[in-house]
């Protein structure tokens, strides 16, 4: 039997080999989580979104995710005003009924850190998207992601105390929008999980 001696030039270049021939097959965590995110992209139907208030809401806003466990920590971040957290890939947001946005991988939508801004129309019998994208226009004309580029630092998800120009409609006037929803039979939050503060 032959032993290899690593400090020998054939020695090391088989150890070389080995080592890159294992590497292969291991997965590191910064590699998985990247490959992974941008599979996990959430395909965004005018279906998903029905009456504001079936989702669970926070202050002002109302928050989805299919996955349970997904949405608690996504109200956690909220709910709690958790600075440098990236909300769960496949978070929805909706202030109003008009508009929403949803959490995509930062690949797909680099500029907004994978935020998904969409316009809607809504009626009794359905919703319609009428612009989406990191780059879409909000119902004030302006585009969605020069407000929420000075959330930063709450990955792009605006509030009063997260650095956005205000809104030119205040609480009341959300509160009128988000009763005035068509879709909706009940005019009550199904739960609302944190008092406006």
């Amino acid at each position: 039997m032959r032993i290899i001696n690593p400090s020998s030039g054939y020695g090391s270049i088989l150890a070389a080999v080995i080592i890159l021939f294992v590497a292969s097959f291991i997965a590191f965590p910064t590699q998985a989580g990247a490959s992974t995110r941008s599979d996990n992209d959430v395909q965004v139907t005018a279906e998903m979104f029905g009456c504001i208030y079936d989702l669970p809401k926070v202050r002002n806003t109302f928050l989805f995710h299919s996955d349970p466990e997904k949405l608690k920590e996504a109200i956690h971040i909220f709910s709690e005003r958790v600075p440098d957290m990236e909300y769960p890939v496949g978070t929805v947001m909706q202030l109003v009924p008009f508009e929403a946005m949803v959490k995509q991988s930062s690949e797909k939508y680099p500029d907004s850190n994978g935020w998904e801004f969409l316009a809607l129309t809504v009626t009794e019998e359905s919703t319609t998207i009428t612009s989406r994208g990191d780059h879409a226009v909000n119902f004030e004309g302006r585009e969605c992601l020069i407000c929420h580029a000075a959330g930063i630092k709450y990955d792009f998800v605006c509030e009063k105390d997260h650095g956005c120009a205000p809104l030119s409609i205040g609480d009341k006037e959300i509160a009128a929008f988000q009763a005035a929803d068509p879709r909706c039979t009940q005019r009550q939050p199904k739960e609302k999980t944190r008092e406006n503060s």
